[in-house]
């Protein structure tokens, strides 16, 4: 249960944030309307403008996932009926933009604590957005992205239309049940996926892929670049024989990976995924260790669920698309470029 000092100071929050949006609107106050407030309704203003008194009915929510803005928004639909000459505002620590587009759908003002907002309140018009998420958590993020929490979204994006029960999907993610039910709730909060008669089943994969892309920092792998004499695609096959020679884990990468599953640009370093022993496959393959002007890149995992759904392609093995696509994304120049190809030619279809 929320405690009432909470309540207060998520209206108090409110009304400042509203405040500061319309700090800019000519003569326009902000005031808590004196009077009663109708049961199920969390605050009444009033707007003073210089072409009349306004009432506004806001909705302080502590927070903005898409399933608690349309719980919302249905709430919004029945106060109508009490008072029906209010202008509806809901008002949240941040609102993605999926929630605000859902508000804007249904004629809903919204306001976040993050400085984005759209308000119509004839006649003004206020639109600002763009500012990031000032009230991440980093536990909340943590519990789709943090290593082992990214096996259970990997499994299921590498397969996307396969519904799951939860102990098949921990026994085929190789975390525990717990680690799958924290996941199921923070997908279904999202409404990245639904559950059935069959059972837990991605229903946004795109919107799933690319917040963790967002966020693959929760799972840094360790860097380490060479400087080999071979070329890229010389030094790409080496590494097999060496891998296989030393018993190591290993998959090719980033755009290693990517020139295999949807090539588009040309790449000029080769980099791979190598578990256990990168110093020692390093040092067979007589790799200079450099600052500057590496060809070669050896990443020890944070964790090896980034070996899911390993498929090979000539002989050599590379990380999943779904992988491939996250590796990308963290990459600067064109990788935004490749990965869009890799969306576009290899996982959408899939999907």
């Amino acid at each position: 249960m929320v405690k009432e000092s909470e309540q207060e100071d998520a209206r108090g929050q409110a009304v400042d944030a509203l405040r500061r949006a319309l700090a800019d609107v000519p003569s326009a106050r902000v005031e808590v309307d004196a009077g009663a407030v109708p049961d199920g309704l969390d605050l009444l203003l009033r707007l003073e403008l210089p072409t009349g008194p306004q009432t506004l009915a806001v909705e302080s929510l502590r927070t903005g996932e898409i399933r608690t803005v349309r719980e919302a928004l249905d709430r919004v639909f029945r106060l109508r009926i009490q008072v029906p000459e209010a202008r509806f505002i809901l008002v949240a620590p941040y609102l993605s933009e999926r929630a605000a587009e859902l508000c804007a759908q249904e004629g809903v003002s919204y306001c976040d604590l993050s400085g984005n907002c759209r308000l119509a309140l004839d006649p003004v018009f206020i639109r600002r957005e763009g500012f990031p998420n000032a009230f991440a958590r980093k536990r909340d993020l943590r519990t789709l992205f943090s290593p082992k929490a990214a096996r259970v979204l990997r499994v299921m994006l590498v397969r996307p239309r396969r519904p799951w029960r939860l102990q098949a999907l921990a026994s085929e993610a190789s975390v525990s049940l717990g680690q799958v039910a924290n996941v199921k709730s923070a997908l279904l909060e999202r409404e990245w996926a639904t559950t059935g008669p069959d059972g837990l089943a991605l229903t946004d994969p795109a919107a799933a892929l690319a917040e963790w892309a967002g966020n693959a920092r929760y799972a840094r792998p360790t860097v380490r670049d060479y400087y080999s004499l071979a070329g890229v695609r010389e030094v790409e096959s080496s590494l097999g024989e060496t891998c296989r020679a030393t018993g190591a884990t290993w998959a090719l990468a980033s755009f290693s990976a990517a020139a295999r599953l949807a090539p588009q640009v040309r790449y000029q370093r080769a980099t791979a995924y190598v578990a256990g022993v990168p110093d020692e496959v390093a040092r067979r393959l007589g790799l200079k260790e450099v600052t500057t002007g590496a060809n070669v890149r050896l990443l020890e995992p944070a964790d090896e669920g980034v070996f899911y759904g390993v498929e090979e392609v000539d002989g050599l093995p590379i990380v999943s698309a779904v992988q491939c696509y996250v590796d990308l994304r963290s990459e600067p120049g064109r990788g935004a470029e490749a990965a869009d190809t890799l969306l576009k030619e290899v996982l959408s279809p899939r999907w």
